[in-house]
């Protein structure tokens, strides 16, 4: 009995990690962190954004989903529906910001605010950040994850008390769903990065594809959010 729990488990956990790298080329997923990588001139840089997205993701995922769990319950209709709005306003915000910094940026590319003491000038640099002892994580990329995750917890709670017989099952799965998706959006981040790295070579050509992602982004946040906002009014 207990060999057959354990071939369940992996299995389950198997399966949930595959399903967590595809969960990460969701549409949503990819137009927000899309409009987080095009700044970034680097592919290790971008899969350290993707992967800061996935950590966020995976924190709300856990965190909901283990509570949600353990009470035996399932996230009610609306409040899924108000973290899936949360998600398009974020994804119109998003593209806003993506276009509206590629409309100002000059002939050397980005500029951002940087401070050296009392010195505040503007030059390029690093993207808001938060250090956790020696890493450094982006600040940005885990606030629009955690998002994504709350708007996913529904629905995975309900897939794991339908299929899987136990609490600990349950949460491993969620747990471990979380981590394929850290992984898909870390990798998928990394091959974004090489064609943007070669295009920041290249400013007009990165500042177009820029205003694209932007465009996109808005578009999807707007067509995706319309609809919950008239379902929930």
């Amino acid at each position: 009995m207990a060999a057959m729990a354990a071939i369940e488990l992996i299995t389950s956990s198997g399966l949930g990690s595959l399903l967590g790298m595809r969960h990460a080329l969701e549409p949503d997923h990819l137009a927000a962190v899309s409009t987080l990588v095009t700044g970034e001139r680097s592919s290790a840089k971008a899969a350290l954004l993707g992967m800061c997205w996935g950590l966020g993701h995976t924190l709300s995922l856990v965190v909901v989903g283990s509570v949600l769990v353990l009470l035996r319950a399932e996230m009610p209709a609306r409040v899924g529906d108000l973290f899936e709005l949360c998600v398009a306003l974020m994804l119109i915000g998003l593209g806003l910001r993506a276009i509206y910094l590629a409309a100002r940026q000059g002939r050397t590319g980005p500029a951002r605010a940087h401070q050296h003491g009392q010195r505040l000038h503007v030059h390029p640099g690093a993207p808001a950040h938060i250090h956790i002892g020696a890493w450094t994580l982006a600040r940005r990329p885990l606030l629009v994850g955690a998002v994504h995750g709350l708007a996913g917890s529904g629905a995975l709670t309900a897939l794991v008390l339908a299929t899987l017989p136990s609490a600990a099952a349950r949460l491993i799965y969620m747990a471990v769903f979380g981590l394929g998706s850290t992984l898909g959006m870390a990798a998928l981040s990394g091959l974004l990065g090489w064609p943007l790295a070669r295009m920041g070579r290249h400013h007009g050509l990165a500042r177009a594809m820029s205003l694209l992602v932007g465009f996109v982004s808005t578009v999807l946040g707007v067509a995706w959010g319309y609809p919950l906002l008239v379902r929930l009014l």
